[in-house]
């Protein structure tokens, strides 16, 4: 036995599931000891047995349900135990928003030295099961197979999916004539491990309220043999297509999409709508992958912008323009900032799109762009960020601080590095009046969350 551990590898151990890690596996504890258990939900009372065993934690596997969680249902998805994508699933919904609320709350009060943070319930969906535009799937071969689907948890086996409860239903049809198609026509799925083969992932996008879908051939080179009579049978198969791409991406990497993309049929682009605002959407461009639930998003950011009319507002991690054309119905001028050069070309044209003249974007890293536009002479009286997982790069946060723009409205998908900037802003004169949790990813982990930050006036 270890002797700083008070439990022991592949022993059984009795434990009642009294929290949820960030990966979704339930947490439980032997004396103190923390002890992860996939696939369990809050409230299970458990055997499980002991299958990784470190210094400060250890993993185990459910043995016997001693008493079912209150709040665990049985899973929709028939791959539910063995794909890496939905994992919660099993647990009621309603439980599933108050534990994104409580995610938010504990990091707000761990991280950023907040107590009692202004957190509201968590905006949930009517029907939490079919909302999502885009589904990104790899191709590869398994037992002298061919599987199109979804990696397994934690590595990259993929997983055969002929059904996804939570893409639109119409990404069922087009993988399941894909498989036939990519067979008929002798197509070669890729190999990771050997790095050959030819078809890497099928992307599909499709949009919410126009029904425009793309479908990305993201492939291991340039040279595309038979693509002429691929492409007329995919057409022929699944004539809805408006935009079919391929994309080059020779690099041995996780990143999906490579740098360089072929139209083989329609346009560059799908069109869809946010409200009354229509948005040009390309292969390379991010777009919220939950239209129903964008919509509320940025309308509890729109409301706390209240805008007047008179105000300059920063946008940054602008992508193609979504929030930007937003807040400048509203606002005197709207200044974009985003890395992605193919993204600001397309909020460019959005703006145009929507006869938006008070936008202007600029390509950077905002850490780069907005203390050179500080230095110009710019200043912002609401600054709005988006930024990605890692939160906010410290540069940007001190040009913000010395900006000192009456509100900062920080949109996260990451409450850990929300709090960990907001922390930082609170330090330097800003107050958190308000924290609006929105569940964008139902049945995942992830949780996205608007905030407002004041400047406190002495």
């Amino acid at each position: 036995m270890d002797g700083r551990s008070p439990i022991e590898k592949n022993k059984q151990y009795g434990i009642e599931i009294i929290d949820m890690g960030h990966s979704g596996e339930g947490i439980g504890k032997v004396n103190n000891f923390t002890i992860f258990v996939e696939k369990s939900v809050i409230g299970d009372k458990l055997i499980v047995e002991i299958t990784t065993l470190k210094k400060n934690y250890a993993i185990g596997e459910i043995v016997e349900y001693l008493e079912a969680s209150p709040f665990r249902i049985e899973a929709k998805c028939p791959i539910f135990n063995e794909c890496g994508g939905c994992q919660i699933q099993n647990m009621h919904y309603e439980k599933q928003l108050e534990l994104k609320k409580k995610i938010v709350v504990d990091s707000l009060e761990r991280i950023g030295g907040i107590e009692n943070p202004p957190v509201e319930d968590t905006i949930g969906m009517n029907d939490p099961y079919r909302y999502r535009n885009k589904g990104q799937f790899p191709v590869g071969w398994a037992d002298s197979k061919m599987r199109i689907g979804f990696y397994a948890k934690k590595s990259h086996e993929i997983i055969d999916c002929e059904s996804c409860l939570i893409l639109y239903d119409k990404s069922d049809e087009i993988i399941a004539k894909m498989r036939r198609l990519i067979t008929k026509h002798a197509i070669q799925p890729y190999s990771e491990v050997k790095g050959k083969g030819f078809l890497r992932h099928l992307v599909i996008k499709q949009g919410y309220k126009t029904d425009e879908i793309m479908v990305i051939l993201v492939t291991n080179g340039r040279d595309f043999k038979g693509s002429d009579a691929f492409v007329k049978d995919i057409l022929r198969e699944i004539p809805e297509i408006t935009s079919l791409v391929q994309n080059i991406n020779t690099k041995k990497s996780n990143v999906i999409l490579g740098g360089e993309n072929i139209v083989l049929h329609g346009n560059s682009y799908i069109r869809d709508f946010i409200k009354e605002l229509e948005f040009k959407i390309s292969p390379h461009s991010f777009f919220q992958v939950n239209p129903e639930q964008t919509e509320k998003l940025y309308a509890t950011a729109l409301s706390y912008a209240d805008l007047k009319g008179d105000e300059i507002v920063f946008d940054l991690y602008s992508g193609i323009g979504t929030i930007s054309l937003f807040l400048a119905q509203k606002a005197k001028k709207v200044i974009g900032v985003e890395i992605v050069e193919e993204a600001v070309k397309d909020a460019r044209e959005n703006a145009k799109l929507n006869r938006i003249s008070n936008a202007e974007f600029f390509v950077g890293k905002a850490e780069d762009v907005v203390p050179e536009l500080y230095k110009e002479g710019y200043r912002a009286d609401i600054v709005v960020v988006d930024p990605p997982r890692k939160g906010c790069d410290n540069i940007l946060l001190d040009t913000m601080i010395k900006m000192n723009p009456k509100k900062i409205i920080y949109v996260s998908c990451n409450p850990a590095t929300l709090a960990r900037d907001v922390k930082r802003l609170v330090s330097e004169g800003y107050r958190l009046t308000k924290v609006q949790p929105v569940d964008m990813f139902p049945h995942g982990m992830h949780v996205e969350v608007t905030t407002l930050l004041q400047r406190v006036v002495h």
